[in-house]
């Protein structure tokens, strides 16, 4: 029987390619929870105006969505280097060796195919909205190529994380879907 990993996080070796990964994914993943914290200090900020200065705010809800929209797609990579995020491994865990291996690099290709369509998208987006000024239709009327940006950044990440993990699956530096085998 397969037993999953001591270690959550995906193993680089000595590889620099992959040590360089990591440690992209790992300012990604900071940056991602300074933005959390940002958002949380900034909604703190929002319920002192409102309910004890009885105040308006006019930029905090919507700085708000945008860190917590941002912190989401930067936080990726990071998410995807500690393999948190949901997966099912009984499949995995009921296949024979060489059978996994090739789940593995079948789910890691679709994968990166998909992050890499929403990357091209995503950058599409950003770059029109960039090109044609683009403002939110709010009192703040912040410039939308500002958070929009965290749409290829975020999946641009995520598809080298990806890249990193099928790289050390086929050199035999990681195992497939980070299962030991018995």
């Amino acid at each position: 029987m397969a037993v999953q990993s001591s270690a959550a996080v995906a193993p680089t070796g000595n590889n620099p390619f992959l040590r360089l990964v990591a440690a992209i994914s790992t300012v990604a993943g900071w940056c991602s929870a300074g933005m959390i914290v940002a958002a949380v200090v900034i909604t703190c900020q929002m319920i002192f105006i409102r309910f004890v200065l009885n105040g308006s705010t006019v930029w905090q809800t919507e700085a708000v969505v945008y860190l917590v929209i941002a912190a989401t797609l930067i936080g990726l990579p990071y998410v995807q280097r500690l393999r948190g995020h949901v997966n099912v491994d009984l499949i995995p865990l009921a296949l024979p060796k060489r059978a996994r291996f090739a789940l593995c690099v079948l789910t890691l290709s679709v994968s990166i195919l998909i992050v890499g369509v929403m990357l091209y998208y995503g950058y599409d987006y950003w770059h029109f909205a960039w090109e044609r000024g683009w403002r939110s239709d709010t009192v703040w009327g912040v410039r939308l190529w500002i958070p929009y940006l965290s749409i290829p950044v975020g999946f641009g990440l995520l598809l080298l994380q990806l890249v990193a993990d099928l790289f050390a699956v086929l050199k035999g530096i990681d195992t497939p879907f980070g299962l030991e085998d018995a």
